[in-house]
């Protein structure tokens, strides 16, 4: 399973079904917060790709595709059964009802039928209940002072009227509840900056920490949470193992560019990339793949549990022989020290073709697609891609 990620939570449908979302000059990944400046060219496989078209690329890449994300989901997240996101994976790889049938050993294939009628009901179910939350948001918001479109203005508070902002948002002072979370544009940084207050600048705080001290704020400690880091009033590394308040002198200096890069330099120092095997155990076949994300392993596991791996053979074995038949194994991790002057996707597919060529994962052999003609004499040297 994965974590949530908190940016998931203030997305629209079409963003969360996308992956990411445009924020300012950044679009950013909605599973890992990854960012791609808008204006920047990326290359990828000798392809240069703009800032959206690399966004969705890493979506696929590093989390295996939306669907798969979502579908990893903890329960309390998706609210899915086991039974009902293994069905969603099978009808999502485009198996028929007597394959699904047959994978999940349950009943006739009118089960199965009756499955899909199941979740397309639950789809209508979520439609109205979607609606009947939004109204409610709606009368929340009017009742807190105005309409949503009021909410959204974008009048500023002097600082004569902070004192008034404050007592409207915090009825008990500033050291007790948020009385919602409907604010005024021009009203929100003199509340964060209230709710940011009751952190220690330069002192590290764990996720868990985060929470505690927000949900004595409000209940919806997520949306404030994100506030927070979006306005700056706390900074966290990428993978959300860590949080901070800097102090309001270090924020200033710190300009947006090296701002990017010390939170790259930090996500870089947590990733390792690498090619890792799936190995038969019975039969001795393996599929060897690189990746820019060895943690991500895991969601290879995931979609060969689901039926939804894109190299039918492994899956078909995998079905047939069972999980505790294969191995997951990291063969090489990437040393980024040593892969000068090349760039890491470079160097990365390298390494792949060095474990292609010394283990020869096709045919008989493993599972990996033959490379073309063009390179079959070059066997022992460098090949291309060979994934299925």
């Amino acid at each position: 399973m994965v974590q949530r990620s908190d940016l998931l939570l203030a997305a629209t449908l079409d963003e969360v079904k996308a992956g990411f979302v445009l924020s300012g000059e950044h679009y950013r990944c909605l599973c890992c917060g990854e960012t791609f400046e808008s204006g920047l060219v990326y290359p990828a496989d000798g392809v240069f790709y703009d800032a959206q078209k690399f966004a969705r690329r890493h979506v696929a890449e590093a989390h295996g595709g939306m669907f798969t994300y979502l579908l990893r989901l903890e329960k309390t997240e998706s609210g899915l059964s086991d039974l009902q996101r293994r069905l969603l994976g099978l009808f999502y790889a485009g198996r028929s009802d007597e394959e699904v049938r047959r994978v999940l050993g349950i009943g006739s294939r009118s089960t199965v039928r009756n499955h899909r009628f199941l979740l397309h009901q639950r789809e209508r179910q979520a439609k109205i209940f979607l609606a009947l939350m939004g109204l409610l948001r709606e009368r929340e918001g009017s009742e807190s002072g105005g309409t949503a479109q009021e909410a959204e203005e974008t009048a500023t508070a002097s600082p004569d009227d902070e004192e008034a902002v404050l007592h409207r948002y915090f009825p008990n002072g500033t050291d007790g509840p948020l009385r919602t979370t409907h604010i005024r544009q021009g009203h929100l940084d003199v509340v964060l900056r209230a709710i940011a207050a009751r952190f220690v600048p330069g002192r590290d705080y764990t996720e868990p920490d985060i929470e505690e001290i927000l949900a004595v704020v409000h209940e919806d400690h997520a949306l404030l949470r994100r506030r927070l880091v979006d306005r700056g009033l706390l900074e966290r590394l990428p993978d959300g193992s860590r949080y901070w308040r800097p102090p309001v002198e270090r924020r200033e200096r710190i300009l947006p560019v090296e701002r990017r890069e010390l939170k790259r330099l930090a996500k870089e120092a947590n990733v390792e990339a690498g090619v890792y095997q799936i190995r038969n155990k019975v039969n001795g076949k393996m599929f060897v793949d690189s990746t820019r994300n060895l943690k991500t392993i895991g969601s290879q596991q995931f979609q060969l549990q689901f039926g939804m791996h894109t190299n039918r053979e492994l899956q078909r074995d995998y079905e047939e022989l069972g999980k505790d038949a294969f191995a997951f194994e990291v063969l090489e991790v990437l040393d980024r020290e040593k892969m000068l002057p090349l760039d890491e996707h470079d160097a990365l597919k390298r390494l792949y073709e060095k474990w292609l060529a010394e283990l020869q994962p096709f045919g008989e052999r493993g599972y990996n697609r033959m490379p073309t003609s063009r390179h079959q004499d070059n066997a022992k040297g460098k090949r291309a891609p060979g994934k299925a």
